[in-house]
């Protein structure tokens, strides 16, 4: 029997690069021991498996998610990782497949014109900037699980 209560205070030591610090812990909940999907697969096989055997591809709307996942495409054979993200070329605008705004964005000065067929992926190395790549291409992926209470 413990004598002691939880009352929502705790220290923390994680912070932005500006100083300012992070109590956001909604990753742990989202990636929590999702690892690498080994497999290659293009981007819509990739969505259909994560949809089928977990949740949906991986989304990321800000920097706590960045900094998880990055740390787990280090574990990828290929040179990048498919990421729930996709545009639209009827539209003209970048989407997450998880219906979450595109607000947080890391993409790499590639020079690439957005166009049809491209999807959104994670270099595995270097600053782990997103490209826009083919859907055709040959990746490993992750995927995301079930939110809580779902």
């Amino acid at each position: 029997n413990s004598r002691y209560i939880f009352i929502g205070l705790f220290s923390d030591t994680w912070m932005w690069s500006d100083g300012n610090s992070s109590s956001f812990r909604h990753w742990n909940l989202k990636f929590n021991n999702q690892k690498i999907n080994s497999e290659k697969m293009n981007w819509e096989d990739a969505l259909y498996y994560c949809r089928d055997h977990h949740h949906d591809l991986v989304t990321i709307t800000n920097m706590d998610d960045q900094i998880w996942i990055q740390e787990k495409v280090k574990e990828a054979s290929t040179p990048f990782v498919w990421m729930g993200l996709r545009y639209t070329c009827t539209l003209d605008f970048w989407f997450w497949v998880s219906d979450e705004v595109v607000s947080y964005k890391n993409w790499a000065l590639d020079g690439q014109m957005d166009d049809c067929d491209m999807s959104g992926a994670m270099e595995t190395g270097g600053k782990y900037k997103w490209f826009k790549r083919n859907d055709a291409d040959m990746f490993n992926f992750i995927c995301s699980k079930h939110p809580p209470g779902e």
